[in-house]
């Protein structure tokens, strides 16, 4: 069985989306790729021009590497409202939180947004300010943890397209859409599937969006925005400075690796050491945050199913059959 995860290259042509894309932060390569393939008419794009005003943002960082030289070591965290300690409690209990926090130490903190570390690069930002758009500029603090921690009560839609007979394709809007690890199906569930004959086994290749909980990871003084990226965004448009966040504390680099996005885990000093890594507040300045028109960016779980049966011989210890 063979199972791929990408973006969709058959979105239709017609259809435009805009993102903001942070200028000035590794890899100009990766910029000028995504313009080319992913923005409308991006292929006639003059590439000097763009790596132009990449350049221009990336010595901003440069000089912001004096100016604000280890800001991201004096972000703020508050303890949880008492009010909130039901709805905390209720949330550690749900199986998404167990199944996804239950390696390092784990809390729940209100964090403030402007000096989060990210390393996500790209947010669409009318589709993150829609989602916030019920919450007003004072939401309560019930109505603010249940729109950051709020466990998922269905997977994102999406659609299946058989290609051949063991070929599928599964699309959705949603970014994190993924294949998780196969697994057995268990024995009273294999009635569901018989046929002619009854089942002795069945392979199952889950597939869906992850928690999506708002959450950060730190390590020693900083926080990075691991997950929740077009939350953290609406809120901050909204004029919230803090928010209620799940905190992962990592103590080595191996954690790390197991945690982060592989970007992060491949180059942590990046994030966790260097002076004046991106942070959230830079998607609001007009220095690195550039808007892009963009076709629809979809998700692509491909599979691939390969089955074949022989029969052995089982020959006796030490000898010949």
């Amino acid at each position: 069985m063979t199972i791929h995860a990408r973006q969709a290259d058959f979105v239709p042509a017609d259809q435009a989306a805009s993102l903001l894309w942070l200028l000035g932060q590794p890899q100009l390569e990766d910029y000028l790729s995504f313009v080319a393939t992913k923005v409308v008419g991006g292929d006639a794009i003059d590439c000097f021009a763009l790596a132009e005003e990449w350049r221009a943002a990336n010595d901003h960082y440069h000089a912001l590497e004096q100016a604000e030289e280890n800001d991201a070591d004096r972000i703020r965290t508050r303890p949880l409202p008492a009010a909130l300690a039901r709805r905390a409690q209720a949330l550690r209990d749900d199986h998404q939180f167990r199944a996804t926090y239950d390696v390092v130490h784990t809390d729940i903190e209100m964090v403030e947004l402007d000096r989060l570390i990210v390393w996500q690069l790209q947010i669409d930002d009318r589709y993150a300010l829609s989602r916030a758009a019920h919450l007003g500029r004072t939401p309560g603090p019930a109505a603010l943890f249940d729109f950051c921690l709020q466990p998922r009560d269905a997977g994102p839609p999406f659609t299946v397209r058989r290609l051949a007979a063991d070929h599928y394709q599964f699309v959705s809007d949603a970014t994190d859409f993924d294949a998780r690890d196969p697994r057995l199906l268990p024995p009273d569930m294999l009635a569901t599937l018989a046929g002619h004959a009854p089942l002795s086994a069945a392979l199952a290749v889950p597939i869906g969006a992850g928690a999506n909980f708002l959450s950060a990871i730190r390590s020693d003084n900083r926080l990075l925005l691991h997950n929740g990226y077009h939350r953290a965004y609406a809120l901050r448009a909204l004029g919230i400075k803090y928010a209620p966040c799940i905190v992962q504390t990592v103590t080595r680099r191996d954690e790390l690796r197991y945690l982060a996005d592989p970007r992060v885990a491949e180059d942590p000093g990046f994030y966790y050491r260097a002076g004046r890594p991106p942070m959230l507040r830079d998607y609001f300045d007009p220095r690195f945050a550039k808007r892009l028109c963009v076709y629809p960016i979809q998700a692509v779980v491909d599979v691939r199913v390969t089955v074949s049966t022989t029969l052995s011989t089982l020959l006796p210890a030490g000898g010949q059959a």
